[in-house]
Order: structure tokens, then C-alpha cells, then sequence
């Protein structure tokens, strides 16, 4: 299982290089992807992305919410707030899922480093 973020997802939509968009492909040729569903609800919140698009990031499996996620998310972001890193919501949701399913995640967004220094989350791309 590999995760994959929005920021990665949209910059291989729009065509875009880099590492992040290479695993990303690998990922998803694979069959080795799956999503935080943050993310999925991320990606379905473009009014413009075409249907065939959506489709298959439809058909990739979700990562499980595990019983205590929202207490354990709470005290990441509270952790990161308190030593001055920049901790959306968004953010801790899509690092603790990934956290508690010990899946490592596919993003492009330098947001998630401060996240690696607090936890057990693991980057494929940096």
C-alpha cells in the first residue's frame, strides 16, 4: 500500500514532472495505491475534474479510520501547533491515517516534513 496525497494526484492531472508524479504512476500501475479519505474528498472537490478522472481515484481503496484516529490526530496537530509548525487539519488527518495503517505517503506538499519529525510517518518522496 502506498497513499497518495492531493497535491501529488493534482500535479500528475495536470501533467506536471517530478518524483512525486513518477511514484505516483508507479503506484497506480501497480496497484499499489490507495487514499486517505481526505483526499478523495479533496479531489472530488474540483467542479472541473472530468468524470473519467474522478473514476479512478473512485475505484482506488480507502485507507480504514482505527478506533482512538481523531484522539490520536488531535494530539499530533497539538504537538506540531505547539512547537511552531504549520499543522492544517487537512494535513494531521491525511499523517495520522497514514500513521495507523503504516502505509507511506506520495506528496509534493513540504507541509508533511514537520509531520516526520514528530511521528512515525514515512515520505516516499521528499
Amino acid at each position: 500500500m502506498i497513499a497518495l496525497d492531493s497535491s501529488s494526484i493534482i500535479a500528475f492531472c495536470n501533467g506536471q514532472s517530478g518524483k512525486d508524479v513518477e511514484a505516483t504512476v508507479y503506484a497506480l500501475e501497480q496497484e499499489q495505491a490507495v487514499l486517505p479519505p481526505v483526499v478523495l474528498t479533496e479531489i472530488l472537490s474540483d467542479p472541473r475534474l472530468p468524470k473519467s478522472i474522478s473514476q479512478i481515484f473512485l475505484d482506488l481503496p480507502l485507507l480504514q479510520i482505527t478506533p482512538g484516529f481523531w484522539e490520536r490526530t488531535g494530539s499530533l496537530r497539538a504537538t506540531l501547533i505547539d512547537s511552531n509548525y504549520r499543522a492544517r487539519l487537512a494535513d494531521s488527518l491525511i499523517a495520522q491515517i497514514c500513521i495507523d495503517n503504516e502505509c507511506p505517503l506520495i506528496t509534493r506538499d513540504q507541509d508533511f516534513q514537520a509531520f516526520t519529525k514528530f511521528s512515525s510517518l514515512k515520505l516516499l518522496v521528499e
